[in-house]
């Protein structure tokens, strides 16, 4: 369970961190002395103030909020009901922590937000929903202490899991369903919290909303480019020296963020999480921080999280915890989540085992992508996808067998600590008489040479190999095969 929020840095101007340096965490006093009065606004200068922002999401998809918010104004009118407005706070993604730390320094900025949709909609409720890692939630309920809400406003605690926090599974927690994404696809704007057409945002996009608000759309835009104004928030770990929450102006070199937090060398950088994509050291010396920018050197910026992958771990083995991890997180309702994902998971273990080409990983990608009930297997097959095109090298390293000589550190951030005790084959060839009862107890590790020998990588066994490559030692007559510690 997280507990420790990360610092907090920024490169230029500050606006969602304004005042962080003086105060701390920002009560309602320090807040309305940091960013001013805020008034209420009726739904046609709210939808100009967000069409003017040019403001999209900002927990991964960059939806733009205006269409959003006109989706609901004009299924309330069509319905004859009452509005609901969802404020997605709960961060699901282990890598993330820009909204953990405005709920915990900033909570005024995202019930201010909250508040203006909730006037222009003529809304019934405000729900937001918080992880139930304990991170941000009494600092929200304080703030909801100092001041008076528009409306009933409440706090939904949910599973901290990865797919909780997807737009449709939020939804179903609040309704009192499981937190998992719906088994088809529904637009929350036509039917979501208690079947009410609702306005569903990240808790980042409120926050920015309510800047937005106080400098109106034209000083908004003197910061960031013509196509993505204002700022963005960044959630830097991995190999950064000084992992923080960084502020920046969009369209800032993403070098200037890699600097400030102190990264190294590095073997290449995911960018926008475990639904991301991998870019190159040479791609992020050109990248600028924006959707835009990003996706020219074959990124992207998603939920503003960048993870660098230092030069002593093993990449390849990096990226198949985080598949393996993903496959776990499924909501397992539809074939390309429940049988998709494990079979991705076990494509990308054994290309790093050396036991399988890449064109199998490429296979099994390709078989979930487009086919899920929501987007965890399109994310997922992206991540797979780029991490063996940017580590290709290191894919042919691991295609002889041998490896890459690194052990998996673990460094990306997953629940819970990396393999403690990593362990490998060996052959006592002075032994071994070529029974091949042991590719035929675990033939996904263990193959047989055209001499009939056994042949395996020298690479860890896969966790999830670990008892067929057990059995496999019990078997052998000649007791010639034995797990040992990878060093």
């Amino acid at each position: 369970m997280r507990t420790a929020v990360p610092p907090v840095a920024c490169v230029g101007e500050p606006r969602l961190t304004a005042g962080f340096a003086e105060y701390g965490r920002l009560d309602l006093l320090a807040h309305e002395e940091v960013h001013g009065p805020i008034g209420p606004m009726e739904p046609a200068q709210l939808l100009q103030l967000a069409e003017g922002m040019q403001l999209n999401g900002k927990g991964g998809a960059g939806f733009p909020f205006a269409r959003k918010l006109r989706a609901v104004l004009e299924s309330c009118e069509r319905q004859d009901l009452a509005a609901v407005v969802v404020v997605n706070a709960t961060e699901g993604e282990p890598a993330s922590w820009k909204d953990k730390v405005l709920l915990t320094r900033a909570p005024h900025l995202i019930l201010d937000g909250a508040a203006l949709a909730a006037y222009a909609l003529d809304a019934d409720e405000i729900v937001i929903g918080v992880a139930d890692d304990g991170v941000g939630r009494d600092s929200l309920m304080e703030a909801l202490d100092e001041r008076r809400m528009p409306v009933q406003t409440t706090i939904v605690t949910v599973p901290h899991r990865f797919i909780s926090g997807e737009g449709g599974a939020l939804v179903n927690g609040i309704n009192g369903l499981p937190h998992i994404p719906p088994g088809t696809k529904k637009r929350s704007s036509d039917s979501g919290v208690s079947g009410l057409p609702t306005l569903l945002s990240n808790a980042e996009t409120f926050a920015q909303l309510a800047v937005g608000a106080r400098l109106g759309p034209y000083e908004y835009a003197a910061l960031g480019t013509d196509d993505e104004p204002g700022t963005v928030l960044l959630t830097v770990t991995g190999a950064a020296g000084r992992p923080a929450v960084v502020e920046c102006t969009a369209g800032m070199p993403l070098r200037d963020v890699l600097d400030l937090c102190e990264v190294p060398d590095v073997q290449g950088i995911l960018m926008g999480g475990y639904h991301g994509k991998w870019i190159t050291p040479e791609a992020a010396e050109k990248a600028e921080v924006s959707r835009k920018g990003l996706a020219a050197v074959g990124g992207t910026l998603g939920a503003g999280i960048i993870v660098p992958l230092g030069v002593d771990t093993c990449p390849l083995g990096e990226a198949a915890q985080v598949v393996r991890y993903l496959a776990g997180e499924s909501a397992g309702q539809c074939g390309p989540c429940k049988m998709g994902l494990p079979d991705l998971a076990r494509a990308v273990d054994l290309a790093v085992a050396g036991s399988q080409p890449a064109d199998v990983v490429r296979a099994a990608a390709g078989e979930v992508k487009g086919r899920g009930a929501c987007s965890h297997p399109d994310g997922t097959a992206r991540f797979a996808l780029s991490a063996i095109e940017v580590f290709a090298e290191d894919l042919r390293l691991h295609s002889t067998g041998d490896g890459c000589g690194r052990r998996v550190k673990g460094v990306m951030g997953l629940p819970g600590a990396p393999d403690a005790n990593p362990q490998k084959l060996t052959l006592d060839w002075s032994r071994c008489d070529g029974h091949g009862l042991c590719a035929h107890v675990v033939p996904d590790f263990i193959r047989l040479d055209a001499n009939g020998y056994p042949a395996f990588p020298a690479t860890p066994v896969p966790t999830w190999l670990r008892e067929g490559a057990l059995k496999a030692v019990k078997v052998c007559p000649e007791l010639a095969l034995r797990l040992a510690k990878a060093e």
